[in-house]
Order: C-alpha cells, then sequence, then structure tokens
C-alpha cells in the first residue's frame, strides 16, 4: 500500500465506522472528517506561535516526529501522541484532546480549505513521545523569551 493509502486505514481504524469515515473523506468537500481521540492516540494542541519553534526543535532532535496537524490561519497545532497522555499532561496553555473527544481530520495527502497536515502519518502509527515534545516546547519557549528580551 501506499503511504497515503495506509495512512487513511490507520486514521480511519479509530472511527466508530472505517468505511463511512473513508466515505466522508471522499465526499465531503472540505476533505475532512471528524474522529475520536483517545483510542490509537492522544493530540496536544499547542499555540501556532509556540508550535511552529517546537515542531523545529522536534525535527532536529529526531528524523520522524508523529503527525501534526495545523488549523486555518496557523493559530494552533496539534501533536499526535500516544493514548492516555492527554489524561496526564499538566502543561500551561496546552490544549489536549484524549478519550471522549473528537477532532477533525483531514484526508492524508489532499489540501483542504481548513486544517491541514504539516507532518502527515505514514500508516505506521509513529507518534510523537511526549516527554520529547514537552522537552522541544521548553526549548522552543525559551528561545521565544529570549527573542522578546532583545531591543
Amino acid at each position: 500500500m501506499t503511504g497515503a493509502k495506509t495512512a487513511v486505514e490507520w486514521l480511519a481504524s479509530v472511527a466508530p465506522d472505517p468505511g463511512a469515515c473513508r466515505w466522508e473523506w471522499e465526499r465531503n468537500p472540505a476533505g475532512v472528517a471528524l474522529l475520536p481521540a483517545g483510542r490509537l492516540w492522544d493530540v496536544l494542541i499547542l499555540p501556532g506561535r509556540l508550535g511552529y519553534p517546537t515542531l523545529d526543535v522536534l525535527t532536529r532532535v529526531i528524523d520522524q516526529p508523529g503527525p501534526v496537524l495545523v488549523d486555518f490561519g496557523d493559530s494552533r497545532m496539534g501533536f499526535f501522541v500516544p493514548p492516555g497522555t492527554a489524561a496526564r499532561w499538566l502543561g500551561t496553555g496546552v490544549r489536549t484532546a484524549g478519550h471522549g473527544t473528537w477532532i477533525v481530520v483531514p484526508y492524508p495527502g489532499r489540501l483542504t480549505g481548513g486544517v491541514r497536515w504539516l507532518v502527515p502519518p505514514d500508516g505506521t502509527g509513529t507518534l510523537t513521545d511526549p516527554a520529547l515534545l514537552e522537552l522541544a516546547m521548553h526549548e522552543a519557549a525559551a528561545g521565544l523569551a529570549g527573542s522578546e528580551d532583545r531591543p
């Protein structure tokens, strides 16, 4: 299977009806579907101002982070992390999507008018390690604070 096809299968597998999810992706003009978090992944949602530098730090440290979504306007970024992370996360200013929540997910490999993939899923189930994400967030936040201190 191609990367996009395996990614579709991986993402759709969390839906109550994977076939209906694939049908929605195919027919929805926006190219998105609602999927439940908490089964194969949770999502940590950072403000875009912190999310972009965090992703920069992550990609310097590891070859392939887990999937990352960004919303229209780049105001929020969602990092896919292992299930259960949302229930334990204590970071200020970070929203979580875990068991009992649903997120808007675009079809992998297609452009949409809203939410889009910055790092698309590869279908293997690769997720971002929450400890690495937290360290990357701290480094990114420190860089942002340092840039604000300069005249």
